[in-house]
């Protein structure tokens, strides 16, 4: 298994190396060893992001770990082109690992939240990219992006740092991404009227199957939407789903 004391020579990790542009995005050790992993086969920059879903395709939402200059991950969260990246595409279409020089940061050719987005990254130029598509034990999958490399890794290389980042996400998984779930816990009740409402049954139905008023019904789904941070029922069946609640 990859440890930072693996890393030598000019991509080792000193104590004057700035891994992290933004505090809020230090991991600890576990994000500077899979930064540390990344350097040492060349690769200047590190991004570790969950692959977005319907409920929360926010760049930001989803960021784990980013080693973008500030103004370059800044700007990226504010076009909110993540989640219709040609990244997120390439991720759902193959799991095979992928070096490309392309920018598949940004959006579709022609893409209107593209036009803004190209300058910047052409400023920072990130460079040539390794892609791989991973997932945790708990089935959550995750885009891992090594960029600043030049010429492409040969086969071997590539299996040897897939296996790396495995091994790192496979022990450190909790640590990294916390489990999943609303802040305050749900009542039996709550959770009962939100499994109904998501087959499909009105307020009134739900209040015969339960042999309450329907008032109390609405209180209940009401109550759930607040706890998980929902706009509706429909966004409150979703996350509870999300949060396997259900």
């Amino acid at each position: 298994m990859f440890r930072p004391t693996d890393v030598t020579g000019s991509h080792g990790l000193g104590d004057g190396d700035a891994v992290f542009q933004s505090e809020a995005l230090s991991t600890g050790p576990l994000g500077r060893e899979f930064s540390a992993l990344g350097r040492s086969h060349g690769f200047r920059n590190t991004l570790l992001a969950r692959v977005p879903k319907a409920d929360s395709p926010e760049f930001s939402a989803n960021l784990i770990l980013c080693t973008w200059p500030d103004e370059l991950r800044l700007g990226y969260e504010a076009a909110e082109v993540y989640a219709g990246s040609l990244l997120i595409t390439r991720i759902k279409q193959s799991i095979l690992p992928l070096f490309t020089h392309d920018n598949l940061f940004l959006g579709t050719p022609g893409s209107e939240a593209r036009q803004p987005l190209a300058p910047l990254f052409q400023q920072f130029e990130l460079g040539g990219s390794l892609v791989f598509n991973l997932n945790d034990r708990n089935q959550t999958q995750y885009v891992l992006v090594f960029s600043g490399r030049n010429h492409a890794p040969e086969r071997p290389e590539i299996a040897a740092l897939q296996l790396s980042a495995m091994e790192l996400l496979d022990s450190g998984v909790e640590a990294l991404v916390p489990r999943l779930g609303p802040k305050e816990k749900l009542s039996a009740r709550e959770i009962e009227c939100l499994r109904w409402s998501a087959a499909g049954k009105s307020s009134d139905e739900i209040a015969i199957i339960l042999d309450i008023s329907s008032h109390t019904v609405v209180s209940y789904l009401k109550s759930a939407m607040r706890k998980l941070e929902a706009v509706n029922r429909m966004q409150a069946v979703a996350r509870a789903c999300r949060y396997r609640l259900l």
